[in-house]
Order: structure tokens, then sequence, then C-alpha cells
């Protein structure tokens, strides 16, 4: 039988673009290269296309952008043979212009298979305040929030800090409202650190969210599949910092601590994974997600916090690591992906 074409989009211009290239080449070293022929497409930070033929390790540290023997730049993604000739895609893209719709778009523009969620899920999964609103509709429990742009926050900062200061209260959370792997996130203890959390997270993005405290367990699920998804068992984040921030995610050496399967009762652990599959039909997901949530210390209460539709696959990231303990290897996870991707598009 012939290889089944795969192309692996890499990099973005988002402010995620070097986690991008780290879940980029653990999914190429993953792959049976007896199965699959790869032809992988890195993006630059401005915003360049590439095809790229050099080795994985480059992709990593990011010296492929330098790597000119290696580089084919002047291609069309609708005209080119090779792009063409690729039969699925695999768009290891986190963040703006690659995880929320925009790349999707793209390919269903080519007609062309791809893994994980279609334009709409991805749009909707990628800005928090519009997937809060539908989580609402859905009925999912989830902490109190509000939405800030940056028009209104130049016109009236004192006027938000007092409905912040009313509504939310400290400590609360500031964040971009389209962005992930924690970039622009804040925890706001008092008006200065509001003032500076808002001020930094409009670096990011032109609308903000802002979110209570909850005393909290973070708690992850991992939900694959297309009609019929299929929820993981449950990990827990145990952060090194006071919050699971970038720097925590990446780069603390492994201080932060994931436990797998997360020590909850099972009444709990079970609610949880149908609230996963719950907000993953909610934005009509399909492939994967990751759904994160937060269990309230005292009392056990529930709370969604957000979903993921193109979760880290770092050698470190909870997604591929959630699956292999429900049964799954990171080998064989690739593989289902790919196959849900060709499936869907039957």
């Amino acid at each position: 039988m012939s290889k089944v074409k795969v192309g692996i989009i890499f990099g973005g211009k988002s402010k995620e673009h070097d986690v991008s290239l780290m879940s980029a080449s653990n999914v190429i070293e993953a792959m049976d290269k007896e199965k699959y022929a790869l032809t992988t497409i890195g993006i630059d930070k401005s915003g360049n296309w590439y095809i790229y033929n050099g080795s994985k390790e480059k992709i990593k540290d990011g010296t492929w952008v330098s790597d000119d023997e290696n580089l084919i730049k002047d291609f069309s993604m609708f005209h080119d043979d090779i792009i063409n000739d690729i039969d699925v895609f695999f768009p290891v893209l986190h963040g703006p212009n690659g995880e929320d719709g925009t790349v999707q778009g793209l390919l269903e523009l080519m007609g062309k298979p791809y893994v994980g969620c279609g334009v709409l899920a991805s749009s909707v999964g990628m800005d928090k305040v519009v997937c809060k609103k539908i989580f609402k509709d859905a009925g999912l429990p989830q902490g109190e929030f509000m939405s800030v742009k940056q028009s209104f926050w130049v016109k009236d900062p004192n006027g938000i800090i007092d409905e912040v200061q009313s509504k939310i209260g400290y400590p609360c959370f500031v964040k971009p409202a389209n962005m992930g792997s924690s970039v622009g996130i804040s925890k706001a203890h008092d008006k200065k650190e509001l003032v500076d959390g808002i001020k930094d997270a409009f670096e990011f993005d032109k609308k903000i969210i802002i979110e209570a405290n909850i005393n909290c367990r973070e708690i992850e699920c991992a939900v694959l599949g297309n009609d019929e998804p299929e929820a993981s068992v449950l990990g827990e984040i145990v952060p090194s910092k006071e919050f699971y921030d970038y720097q925590s995610k990446y780069f603390d050496d492994g201080k932060s601590v994931l436990i797998i399967p997360a020590d909850l009762p099972k009444e709990i652990s079970e609610k949880i994974r149908n609230y996963a599959i719950e907000a993953y039909m909610a934005i009509d997901g399909s492939g994967l997600s990751r759904v994160d949530f937060f269990v309230e210390k005292d009392s056990d209460e529930i709370f969604i916090n957000e979903i993921n539709t193109m979760p880290g696959f770092t050698n470190i990231s909870m997604y591929p690591k959630l699956w292999e303990n429900t049964g799954i290897s990171y080998h064989d996870l690739i593989v289902k992906l790919i196959d849900l991707a060709l499936e869907k598009n039957k």
C-alpha cells in the first residue's frame, strides 16, 4: 500500500510560535515513516510560509528558518504540485493565526482534510469570551467573569476598575481573550496589579477577560473523536508558581507536577469527563481538544475553565500524557487523529 502523504504545518505568527516548534518536532518524531510520507510546511514569525525539507532538530530549536538550502520559498498552497499531492494536513499550530479557524478556513478552501476542529469550533474555542457564553448556554458551571475591549479601557479606565472591584473582586485573573499557553496572563491582588495586568494583556489582544479567583485544583481532560467523542482519564496540575503561567508550563525544569490520573472521587471524575464531552459537543468539536476545569478545594464544586482545540504535543504536554494513561500511546494517538481527519472529510 502507498503511504499516506501528511503535511505538517508548524510555527506561525502567534506568540506561541516556539511551543508549536516543540509540538511539531515531537509529532514528526512519533510518526511511522513506513506508513506516512511527510511534507513539513513552516510559517515564520512574520507570517511567511515555506516548504521545509530539513531536519526536525532544526525545527525544534528554531534554526529551520535560516536553513536556506532546505527551504522552498516560492510556492503556492493552491497550485503547487508538492502541496496538491498531500492527502491530509496536520496543523500543529497554537494560538491566533493558526488555531483560531484561519488556517482551518484555508484548508477548507483547498478542499483538504486536516487534523482537529473545524473553522467554527476553532474560532469559538480560541475566543475565551465567546466560548464562555456558549458554555453558559449549554448549562456548564463556570466562575464569574467579565470582558473588556481596549477602546472602552482607553475611554474609561476608572469605570472598568470599579466594575472589576465590585463584580469580580480580588484576587482575579486577567487574560487576553485570544491566546493560549498562559501567554499574557497575570493574577491581580490589588488595583495596581490589576492595571498592570490589563495593560499587559492588551499587548496581546484588543479584548481581554477578567475572571474571579477560585480556590481550586486544576484538572484537565482530553477529548478524542468526531461525532461520538471519548474522554480520557483526568490529570491534575500542581504548578511551581502561584498559578500555571507560561514559564511554569515550558521552562521550569519539571518543578510543576502533573498527576495522572488525578486523585478525585469517582463521581467527581465522571462528572468532569461528561462535562468535557458536553463542552466539546457545544462548540461542535472534532478530532481533539483538551478541556480544563477547576475543582474547588473545600466543596469539590466543579467549574469549567476553557477548551483548547489544538493542545500542545510537546514531550511534557498533558494531552498526549492523558491518552497514554488511558491506554493510547503517543504513536497510536497520531494515527487516530489522522484517521479521524480522513473520516470527517468523507
